[in-house]
């Protein structure tokens, strides 16, 4: 940690008890899919449709990181060559999911442009402030989702020469977006569709607890003193490129469990930890909170604002970020404003910080964030890490 820094905030820790639905459980834990892969799913099933005029009753569908999955059809239409509609059923495996048992629809009809057109329906959210990855008038559509629903369409059209709209809706979207933080976030009349790597992996139960538990057991056994903490797939990814040196086996997703993952690696006698996340998690971790579910925890404008504030942010500038909408929002104000990499490199002091206090001084902390690709380190304890993470093309 940089000497001249401000000393970390002496914030309290905190790590608050799960959900009610994610209690200890007996029984292995069972993955599920994302509303992206079932509405990828379900567009590919619709376009085939659409094409041979013949109902679909099942469809297999690629993941972002390779593999194929198929679902059932639940509900396949096709109107003389015009349109179609074909509905998967979302099944979130273990996950206490409020999306779990969605009718993810895909409608598809022709369109005279070439390539394809993807839009929102009913019960899928609309993007009504910024910091969320998304313009504002937009469907909650992601990224990737988007490009795993074009990817699935174009092995039955070939949108070269051919153009197709595509409408995602969630019969009941609306409702079961109310048990989520999406209105806060300014994600108006539906759900979001989501997911980086296509699959619902159940990072909020005691289990998956459990077995970050072990991981990081596992990793101590190996005689390995360091243990790299990152959140998901696209953070570790990111890890490995930062520190190659380092054993796959010191490489740990931890979910929302920070706290967990620290206390484990203090008894089996690990002397560093590591951890590499993107802006929320990172002023999650920097408030004190140490499992970061997100029913259990919020992201403090306040602590942003005192960040931009100490990093040489001009006053509209620490004001704009005190009523930022997400910690991405606040990522946007402070690279605009070209101060990234000073706003950055103090909040991941802070959770360095953080996480020492933790450990009670028995582990030292290094902390790295990153953009939301997961492609670039932005900001470091050690600025020797900070450029591009080469473990990514």
């Amino acid at each position: 940690m940089n000497p001249h820094e401000p000393a970390p905030q002496l914030v309290p820790l905190r790590e608050p008890d799960l959900p009610r639905t994610a209690k200890v459980r007996p029984d292995a834990l069972r993955t599920g899919w994302t509303t992206g892969t079932c509405s990828a799913a379900a567009a590919k099933a619709a376009s085939a449709a659409l094409v041979s005029g013949i109902v679909q009753r099942a469809v297999t569908v690629s993941l972002p990181a390779g593999g194929l999955v198929s679902f059932a059809v639940e509900r396949c239409v096709v109107d003389a060559g015009r349109t179609a509609e074909a509905v998967v059923i979302k099944d979130a495996g273990d996950d206490p999911d409020v999306t779990h048992g969605a009718h993810l629809t895909a409608t598809v009809t022709w369109r005279t442009r070439t390539g394809i057109e993807i839009d929102g329906g009913t019960g899928v959210g609309v993007v009504t402030k910024p910091g969320l990855g998304l313009p504002v008038g937009e469907a909650a559509i992601n990224p990737v989702p988007r490009s795993m629903i074009t990817r699935s369409v174009a092995e039955v059209v070939d949108l070269d020469t051919r153009g197709l709209r595509v409408v995602i809706s969630v019969p009941d979207g609306e409702r079961m977006a109310r048990r989520t933080t999406n209105a806060r976030l300014g994600i108006i009349g539906g759900i979001s569709i989501l997911g980086t790597t296509g699959i619902v992996r159940p990072f909020s139960t005691a289990s998956w607890r459990a077995s970050v538990e072990q991981a990081v057991a596992v990793a101590a056994a190996q005689q390995q003193c360091t243990v790299v903490l990152a959140t998901g797939g696209r953070t570790e990814k990111a890890a490995i490129g930062l520190l190659p040196a380092l054993p796959e086996v010191c490489f740990v997703e931890v979910g929302d469990f920070t706290g967990a993952a620290l206390r484990r690696a203090v008894e089996v006698g690990m002397t560093d930890v590591v951890f590499v996340g993107m802006a929320g998690k990172l002023t999650k971790l920097a408030a004190g909170i140490l499992m970061t579910h997100y029913t259990r925890s919020k992201v403090s404008p306040d602590l942003l604002a005192g960040i931009t504030a100490d990093a040489g942010g001009d006053a509209a500038l620490v004001a704009a970020v005190a009523v930022a909408n997400t910690a991405r929002h606040a990522h946007e104000l402070w690279e605009t404003a070209g101060l990234l990499r000073a706003a950055g490199d103090l909040l991941c002091a802070r959770v360095a910080g953080v996480l020492v206090r933790f450990t009670e001084g028995r582990l030292r902390a290094r902390v790295a964030m990153v953009d939301f690709t997961g492609m670039s380190c932005v900001a470091a304890t050690e600025q020797t890490w900070v450029g591009p993470c080469r473990s990514t093309p």
